[in-house]
């Protein structure tokens, strides 16, 4: 292909691909030591967000990192290097929870919900069985799943 060719491909493409990537929103999840939540927490620890949109999870004190625990059906499950800023992209509806691994005890959980909780009863059932290993500030869990629409 010549490299005319290749550029007017690329000019042609190139107002649809900026108005696709422009409806999607990027979200900042910071991973704290201390917060206004209290200690060993995310901010925000809920989002309400858009399939589509990226969340990015910051270290903002280190020894932290991210691993889903419930996503929706067709998403790949994460689990993020210690100490990584990492972006993960919501591909589908539904609700994700997620934790800090080495702080899990300690009640450090998140959730973010894109569109409808479609994996509400799955969310349940796993929100169940991770209950016991919240030795400290259980009632995190609870509220983020007050939350869920």
């Amino acid at each position: 292909m010549s490299r005319n060719a290749l550029l007017a491909i690329t000019l042609c493409l190139t107002p649809f691909s900026a108005s696709v990537s422009a409806s999607a929103a990027d979200h900042e999840v910071k991973m704290l030591n201390y917060g206004t939540g209290g200690s060993m927490v995310f901010e925000p620890s809920f989002l309400q967000v858009e399939v589509g949109d990226t969340v990015t999870f910051i270290p903002t004190n280190s020894g932290h990192n991210v691993r889903s625990y419930v996503v929706p059906e067709g998403v790949t499950a994460w689990n993020t290097p210690l100490d990584q800023k990492t972006t993960v992209t919501i591909s589908q509806p539904g609700v994700y929870l997620y934790y800090c691994p080495p702080h899990l005890m300690m009640s450090m959980i998140g959730m973010i919900q894109a569109g409808e909780a479609v994996n509400r009863t799955d969310l349940d059932q796993k929100a169940a069985k991770i209950r016991s290993k919240l030795v400290m500030k259980g009632e995190r869990l609870d509220e983020l799943l007050a939350q869920v629409k």
